[in-house]
């Protein structure tokens, strides 16, 4: 029974908050050869572009989340993904289920409380039912969700790491390694796993990356191309091939609920992050971190920060 899995992150772009990366990771019955999980789950999810009818939307977070829409959308898919009987009343436990050991690192920010009480958006009515109609549906089809993994990168990380490799790139480089060895853990059996990642930028060469990450194995690379790049890992004790490609968030629903649980837990924590500037900048307006807002906001709140003796180096990332 092989595994699919997708990678996807959400806040690369932006210069305050955290950088999230997520693996997605559903299992499917032998006799189905099937990537388009959107087509065999169709009873109960939806993709962009179909008609708004009660199912699930999932797709790329950018079309299911915005300030105008607000988080329902995308809290109501993050949180229906999560295996039923998780304890997710705040967000230090919505941590503790897909991010063990976050709580642990994000204690270090000034900002983060883990209090917020979940779901923020929506009422727990509507995701019982979203969670009884997805679990209704991947019955029916035999298959089964494995806990997603969630890695969040706070700017003093993010800054170690650029001052080591002097580029961004390298952040996602080694968020992807940490996902790929995680997913190699002994739940997933013997069985083979398919990974499908969105594309970092314009890059064809991952091998040395893929490589790394399952340093046990071999990596043969396949395909090499602007459409996608292909690897297989030989000697495994399973099989494992990887697909990287651009818009994967558009072909692959594991990589579009990817990109929206990234996106929702840095949203939740971007909330906590503008809560704790607003207690010690009376009428400071919230910021979403990216580079065009993100400038005013850090000039508002600059005093602040030297008063509270928080260093720049933890607080801005530097590209």
């Amino acid at each position: 029974m092989p595994w699919m899995i997708g990678i996807d992150e959400a806040g690369y772009g932006p210069n305050l908050g955290p950088l999230v990366m997520t693996s997605v990771a559903c299992k499917l019955p032998a006799d189905l050869d099937e990537t388009d999980l959107w087509r065999v789950l169709r009873a109960a999810v939806r993709r962009v572009g179909d008609r708004a009818d009660g199912r699930l939307l999932i797709a790329d977070s950018k079309q299911v989340y915005s300030t105008a829409r607000g988080l329902a959308g995308l809290e109501l898919g993050a949180l229906t993904a999560l295996p039923p009987g998780r304890d997710i009343a705040r967000l230090s436990c919505y941590l503790d289920c897909v991010s063990p050991g976050a709580c642990e690192e994000l204690s270090n920010e000034p900002w983060f409380r883990g209090a917020t009480e979940l779901p923020v958006a929506i009422e727990r009515d509507a995701l019982e039912e979203s969670c009884k109609h997805l679990t209704a549906a991947c019955r029916a089809q035999g298959i089964r969700w494995a806990v997603p993994r969630s890695l969040v990168v706070c700017p003093t990380r993010f800054n170690d790491m650029l001052a080591r490799w002097d580029t961004k790139g390298a952040v996602l480089g080694a968020g992807l390694v940490e996902l790929l060895r995680l997913n190699q853990d002994p739940d997933h059996e013997d069985d083979s796993v398919h990974y499908f990642v969105d594309k970092h930028g314009g890059r064809n060469h991952y091998s040395a990356l893929v490589q790394h990450a399952l340093d046990d194995g071999f990596v043969l690379a396949r395909e090499e191309r602007a459409a996608q790049s292909v690897y297989d890992v030989l000697h495994l004790r399973r099989p494992v091939r990887a697909t990287f490609a651009p818009r994967a968030d558009g072909s692959y629903l594991v990589v579009a609920l990817a990109s929206m649980l990234s996106k929702y837990l840095r949203e939740v924590l971007m909330l906590e992050f503008n809560r704790f500037w607003s207690e010690h900048v009376p009428g400071l307006k919230p910021t979403a971190g990216y580079p065009m807002d993100a400038r005013r906001f850090y000039t508002d709140i600059k005093p602040a920060a030297a008063r509270l003796g928080i260093l720049d180096h933890a607080l801005w990332r530097n590209k």
